[in-house]
């Protein structure tokens, strides 16, 4: 079919690449000239496994199409998608100018019967809204139906999961509109579930805060794991065999970043409140995510004292390993904590360093390589379990730091060669190698 994909960020420039790829006619359209000529390069903005691979084969083979106007884009268009942004508002509402900007713009070039399939996150009743306000302003007299076909995309993997997905969630009020978009995503050969329009939106967001909720908990686990001599890999693997809890999300760290958790769950804080309802277990996830930087900061702080004009070397910015994305990364407050406390910051980050020049105070020092980050600096602080960081030599850590000193947010090493090769190592809810605990003295 022919389709239209409004919006070429993250889920946009998937969505339209991906569609390409089982064979669908494909025009993305963004409103910034720069990263349209970019694409119609092959150069995509964003990095992405896979998706520079795709880019070019679809672009190649003409199934894949970029431009800056909507009468082009829509001219032959039966399908709408809209992928644009959502961002949090000071209040942790979503904020949904750029939705209905697109709805206005929608509504001045649709010249034939449309489907609008929402892919954006958007809160409980949007989907309504969406449809009203372009009725409101077509010039045409086209009918419009709304499908809402949100997105569970793992930033890093989001081509693999695209064609390996549980589940693609379509819902309309229409059942006609319904069987069209089912047809379009047929050859993903993924259990589709069909739905109304709130229910797919709800699905979105409970799906995401659930995750929230267990990264949250097992790091509640791990920080009391630290304190009464428990293990939290074995607890963790232990509970995960339990069929109901499963293991996925269950790996302790200094807890979640990126652009869907800590939006999604203060938008969902937020749509309780305007639904006249608490949400105290939303409300605790949040506040433990929040702490659990900071928490791992003060362990730092316990162990070397007064870092003011110590060296600390950070391995890995972006949120999670195979992407560039900085938004919401633990790395931000890590960063603003030592330099509040008068540390030097080097740091070292294999994709993010150019992204993470935007929101990291200028005085960090971005290095090309693991070792230029840990020479001569008093300890190493994992942030990120990229590859190289995990397969870097442990014996190499000793070789270069000025002292033998490792703090692993994400627990990449095992204790074992950590003793072997005599480092003092502090992780996340593992008791401390060839040192002092400190952690009876935190809260």
């Amino acid at each position: 079919m022919n389709i239209s994909v409004i919006g070429t960020g993250y889920v946009g420039l998937v969505t339209g690449v991906c569609l390409a790829e089982i064979g669908h006619q494909v025009t993305c359209i963004d409103i910034n000239e720069e990263k349209v000529a970019l694409l119609r390069q092959g150069i995509p903005p964003i990095y992405e496994d896979g998706l520079e691979e795709l880019l070019h084969r679809n672009n190649t083979n003409g199934r894949l199409h970029f431009t800056i106007s909507y009468e082009e884009a829509l001219q032959n268009s039966q399908i709408v998608y809209i992928t644009v942004g959502s961002p949090p508002k000071q209040d942790g509402s979503a904020d949904l100018r750029f939705v209905d900007a697109v709805c206005r713009s929608l509504a001045q070039h649709l010249r034939q019967d449309t489907i609008i399939v929402t892919k954006s996150t958007v809160p409980v009743g949007t989907n309504e809204h969406i449809k009203q306000t372009i009725v409101n302003n077509l010039i045409e007299n086209v009918t419009i139906d709304v499908v809402s076909n949100p997105e569970f995309l793992r930033q890093g993997n989001a081509i693999y999961d695209t064609f390996n997905g549980e589940r693609i969630v379509i819902g309309a009020d229409n059942p006609g509109a319904l069987d069209i978009i089912e047809r379009i995503n047929q050859p993903f050969d993924i259990p589709i579930v069909r739905t109304d329009l709130r229910s797919a939106e709800m699905i979105k967001y409970a799906s995401n805060a659930f995750l929230a909720t267990k990264i949250s908990f097992i790091n509640e686990m791990a920080n009391l794991s630290e304190k009464v001599g428990a293990n939290i890999d074995d607890v963790s693997y232990a509970m995960g065999l339990d069929k109901r809890i499963g293991k996925d999300f269950l790996q302790a760290g200094i807890g979640y970043g990126g652009s869907c958790f800590p939006k999604d769950t203060h938008a969902l804080l937020s749509i309780g409140r305007k639904s006249n309802y608490y949400m105290p277990i939303i409300e605790s996830v949040i506040h433990v995510n929040q702490n659990q930087s900071k928490y791992f900061v003060e362990k730092m702080i316990q162990r070397l004292g007064d870092v003011t004009g110590k060296t600390i070397a950070l391995l890995g910015l972006a949120f999670k390993p195979n992407t560039d994305d900085m938004r919401g990364a633990p790395s931000i407050t890590v960063v603003k904590e030592l330099l509040k406390k008068g540390a030097n910051i080097k740091a070292f980050d294999p994709i993010a360093s150019e992204n993470a020049k935007k929101v990291l105070p200028a005085q960090i020092d971005l290095t090309a390589s693991i070792q230029e980050a840990i020479s001569g600096a008093d300890c190493a602080v994992i942030l990120t379990d990229w590859k190289e960081i995990k397969e870097y030599k442990v014996r190499d850590y000793k070789k270069h730091l000025s002292n033998p000193i490792i703090f692993d947010g994400r627990n990449c090493f095992t204790r074992e060669e950590m003793q072997e090769h005599n480092i003092e190592y502090h992780s996340v809810g593992r008791q401390v190698v060839n040192g002092k605990d400190v952690t009876h003295h935190l809260l």
